[in-house]
């Protein structure tokens, strides 16, 4: 029997992603990757060969990071379906024990950011990246930051199917507190859309993307994510606590949490040559 992806099985695969709880971002990006090989693919029927030939074809254009996800997506698709002799193996790829320096946000240039959100008088854009920054947030989780959470001091966050409460900082909560009297926010969420509703991920990444030129911080470097990155790091230089750094990061493994806390590339470097094993 041939196997062919077709859209009402995508379609299908999505409720079954849904009902096992995964994120609305997961279950679209999988969507998006089945759909990506369903074009690539040109009706041909789906085999193992295929899926080698998909999966170099991948790696000549994408990063290992990039070419794991859709390979994710494409094997959890093969096993909801019953095809499991078309499963292929993810890229191995070797953890790398220093941060990438060109996508490491520093403190200086975090500051810079602010500072651009300020001069250009978008305060919702200014709370909001101090906010994640200070917190440590994902950003799909800034929905929690209520002006009832606000209020109390802390934020009760549910995502990936765990519970954790968020301590907000009093400085964070003082600004959060006079930034939504002013806007005439009452409760719910505090970084909301004129409209009303939460700000979107893609929202805030453009917002972001756009403070680059004047704050003189690489693109590569601003995005959401990256204040988080840098909360962790900076608690980490503080506390030396991973454990209590992964609970704060709603992380169910250590492991990830260490990949968070990476010295950078020149650290990395520094550390080295102080060994002195150059004559």
């Amino acid at each position: 029997m041939e196997h062919e992806v077709k859209e009402n099985d995508i379609i299908r695969f999505g409720r079954e992603l849904f009902e096992q709880e995964r994120s609305q971002e997961t279950i679209t990006r999988y969507q998006n990757q089945l759909r990506a090989f369903a074009r690539w693919g040109a009706k041909r029927p789906v085999t193992k060969e295929l899926m080698v030939w998909y999966k170099q074809w991948l790696m000549e254009r994408y990063s290992p990071a990039s070419v794991n996800v859709a390979l994710a997506a494409l094997n959890n698709f093969f096993m909801f379906m019953g095809w499991q002799e078309c499963r292929v193996r993810p890229v191995r790829v070797q953890c790398r024990q220093y941060a990438e320096p060109r996508r490491e946000l520093t403190r200086q240039e975090y500051y810079r950011l602010l500072k651009a959100a300020r001069e250009k008088g978008d305060m919702r854009l200014l709370h909001l990246m101090e906010t994640i920054c200070s917190t440590g947030i994902r950003v799909s989780e800034l929905r929690f930051i209520t002006v009832q959470a606000v209020k109390r001091g802390r934020a009760d966050i549910y995502n990936k199917g765990k519970y954790r409460t968020i301590l907000l900082p009093r400085q964070l909560c003082a600004k959060l507190l006079r930034y939504c009297s002013e806007q005439k926010i009452q409760q719910g969420s505090v970084f909301v859309t004129r409209s009303g509703k939460p700000v979107s991920r893609s929202n805030i990444w453009a917002m972001m993307k756009g403070l680059c030129q004047q704050a003189q911080v690489s693109p590569r470097k601003v995005f959401p994510h990256n204040l988080r990155h840098l909360f962790a790091r900076c608690f980490y230089q503080c506390q030396q606590d991973l454990e209590h750094l992964a609970s704060l990061l709603g992380h169910s493994s250590i492991n990830t949490t260490r990949i968070y806390t990476r010295a950078s590339g020149e650290e990395h470097l520094r550390q080295i040559e102080q060994l002195r094993l150059i004559l």
